[in-house]
């Protein structure tokens, strides 16, 4: 199977259900949008956008390295994010670089373990074993345009079952300014407006890392370099905000 067949077929390509969520979660999405629309408002008035504001102070930015150098970790929720680009033909069409998100263990419900995966090696620091959540594709104007997930060798991470890694999106947060205060809230609220979608494409990674280990028996699926994208979806903030106020005022 060519690398190429590999990320075609890992377009979720659907559309989530509003009407079978609660009506709290879809207020908690609203309040999301909103939060999301107030920030890139203030932005573009200063001809700014969350991708620039983080990478000020950076005169030259570097493929491959990431933005801050030694990430954004909040160490209260021991959320995690970076921003950084791949080279232009290992990038999404249309793509400037995507955010990586993540929590640590020490930020994880009680009793979380990894999954039971071949050729895990647990880190000595036992906070080290951190889990992927969703990367985010970002438009050279700064704007989301896609959600995706990745195989376990892209991030270093440690795998953790889609079930857990669907728990840990309401541990997401990040609640401090540095080193942006407004890129530190929306991407907090990217994760909390987007959540039905994240939990379907991890969902979606694991049927399909499943499937791509099938067709390759002998291999490690999980350092397997040629399989990079496990899932991925695209995604519009203003449509998935109209969206949620559209099923908030049919409720109502």
């Amino acid at each position: 199977m060519r690398t190429e067949d590999v990320i075609k077929d890992s377009n979720v390509g659907t559309r989530i259900a509003l009407d079978g969520l609660s009506t709290e979660t879809l207020e908690s999405m609203a309040a999301a949008g909103e939060e999301i629309f107030n920030i890139h408002r203030i932005l573009t008035k200063t001809g700014d956008n969350v991708v620039g504001e983080l990478l000020k102070g950076h005169e030259t930015f570097y493929e491959w390295d990431h933005y801050p150098p030694g990430d954004v970790y909040d160490h209260e929720t021991h959320a995690q994010y970076y921003y950084h680009a791949h080279v232009p033909e290992q990038r999404f069409d249309g793509e400037h670089g995507h955010f990586h998100t993540f929590v640590r263990p020490k930020g994880m419900p009680k009793g979380m373990k990894p999954a039971d995966v071949p050729g895990a090696v647990m880190p000595e620091d036992p906070n080290d074993a951190l889990s992927h959540l969703v990367a985010i594709s970002m438009s050279p104007n700064g704007l989301p345009f896609r959600l995706f997930t990745v195989n376990r060798w892209v991030t270093g991470e440690i795998w953790y079952d889609a079930a857990d890694v669907c728990k840990l999106l309401d541990y997401f947060v990040i609640d401090h300014a540095k080193p942006s205060w407004p890129v530190n809230r929306w991407i907090t609220a990217m994760i909390v407006l987007f959540k039905p979608t994240i939990i379907e494409l991890v969902q979606a990674r694991d049927v399909r890392v499943a499937e791509v280990s099938a067709q390759r028996p002998g291999v490690d699926i999980y350092e397997d370099r040629s399989f990079e994208v496990t899932s991925y979806q695209d995604v519009d903030v203003e449509k998935q905000a109209r969206a949620v106020a559209k099923e908030l005022l049919r409720r109502r």
